[in-house]
């Protein structure tokens, strides 16, 4: 069976590892927190990031559970820079179309669907029951939240978290860095560096 590490061993790292064991991976762990190793679940926690790095070679993928978009861009960039190489992780209850595109480092959960012509960078998280429609761009590092619902030709920026259950029109841009709130409408535009939320979404002061 392939071996992967999964780096983050959290409650969004348990569900990382279920998608890898159904997509046939043997699953170990490794997270600061547990610098003397340990236990999630039935996995076992090896130790911390560094104790990984000397282990690299025991393992055909790596991978980055952790929810937070920055740590997770600062690890995986990190892990590249070895030469690693990331998986990506698809649960077999996803329906991606064929004509999509997935970068390293992406996860798609269950019932979540993405369709023709989106495209998608690396790292993103793409939630349980998330739907992602045609040719909606997804930056790095971004995440749609479980439930999230975008349109036809959204483009959501660089580590951008859309919140659950939030709506988003056709073709609208969201910036990079922007929090959308859960449950959140939108149908404007929404520059970098912000967070909006409501039924419509508007900008917090």
């Amino acid at each position: 069976m392939k071996k992967i590490a999964l780096i983050g061993a959290s409650g969004h790292g348990e569900v990382v590892a279920e998608i890898a064991e159904l997509n046939s991976y043997s699953v170990v762990f490794y997270d600061d927190a547990y610098p003397d190793g340990g236990n999630l679940g039935p996995w076992e926690i090896r130790g911390s990031v560094k104790s990984l790095n000397s282990n690299l070679d025991n393992f055909e993928s790596v991978f980055v559970s952790i929810g937070n978009n920055n740590i997770r861009e600062r690890i995986q960039l990190d892990l590249q820079k070895k030469g690693c190489k990331i998986a990506t992780l698809i649960h077999p209850a996803g329906v991606v179309s064929r004509y999509a595109t997935l970068k390293p480092g992406t996860v798609v959960m269950a019932n979540a669907v993405i369709n023709p012509f989106a495209s998608l960078g690396e790292g993103c998280i793409v939630n349980t029951c998330a739907v992602i429609e045609h040719d909606c761009g997804i930056s790095d590092f971004a995440h749609i939240s479980p439930n999230a619902s975008l349109a036809g030709g959204v483009v959501v920026g660089t580590k951008s978290w859309v919140g659950l259950g939030t709506s988003v029109r056709q073709l609208i841009k969201i910036g990079d860095n922007t929090v959308v709130g859960a449950g959140s409408v939108v149908v404007r535009d929404l520059p970098s560096n912000v967070i909006a939320y409501g039924v419509p979404a508007v900008i917090k002061d």
